[in-house]
């Protein structure tokens, strides 16, 4: 409980929009694929109150910050019929990998626009790393790189497993069914102890182009 509250609060925001971010572009992307159910039930939208799941969204990534946890959540699904697509494979596939894809596109967002104002602005080197702006871009790209990764796990009902699906046999589709229930937990576990590795390459990676040749320590 010694997490100060400011950073408990700039987390959380940080969070939020990465989520509603996220949920709006499955919506945008099933729009685009042929399937208004999103569209119609208003979630292509950045208002993070169409997306929030009460224990996803709000109970759980408040405690694991309040605990000082790595920050993380999840919202709200958005439904889509996979029958209304244009392309009954391919079309779920689509609609799955745009919610990854707007972390992808987040993050791009942040290095190109970080790197400009670097170049722009020219700030003093030895007051950057305590800069608070700096402290927001090195959470969203935590933040970012943890939901990324985390949905790509081909489990349900994660993102990732549409993408699986659509390569498995029928039998296999089934066997990927009825691990639904336990899909969440398992996912909970490769993330803990399986995806560290690529997790900490990604942030190093992605610290270097944010800033490198700088000078800045963003280690911890």
């Amino acid at each position: 409980m010694d997490v100060p509250i400011a950073e408990i609060l700039a987390a959380y925001v940080c969070l939020l929009f990465c989520l509603t971010l996220h949920e709006a572009a499955h919506a945008w992307a099933a729009e685009r694929a042929g399937d208004p159910t999103g569209r119609l039930l208003g979630r292509i939208t950045l208002n993070p109150l169409a997306h929030i799941d009460p224990f996803g969204t709000v109970l759980f990534p408040l405690t694991m910050m309040m605990t000082g946890l790595p920050v993380f959540g999840w919202a709200k699904p958005v439904p889509f019929q996979p029958t209304n697509l244009k392309n009954r494979r391919w079309g779920p596939v689509v609609v799955a990998l745009a919610g990854p894809f707007s972390h992808l596109f987040q993050l791009l967002v942040l290095v190109f626009g970080a790197r400009v104002a670097f170049y722009l602005l020219d700030p003093d080197i030895s007051t950057l790393a305590d800069s608070p702006w700096v402290f927001l871009l090195i959470l969203l790209v935590h933040i970012n790189l943890v939901l990324m990764l985390f949905n790509l796990i081909p489990v349900p009902p994660l993102d990732g497993h549409h993408v699986l699906y659509a390569f498995l046999p029928p039998a296999g589709q089934r066997v990927m069914d009825r691990i639904g229930p336990w899909g969440i937990l398992i996912a909970l576990l490769i993330m803990r102890y399986g995806l560290g590795a690529p997790l900490a390459f990604l942030r190093d990676f992605v610290m270097f182009l944010l800033f490198g040749g700088l000078g800045v320590s963003t280690a911890g």
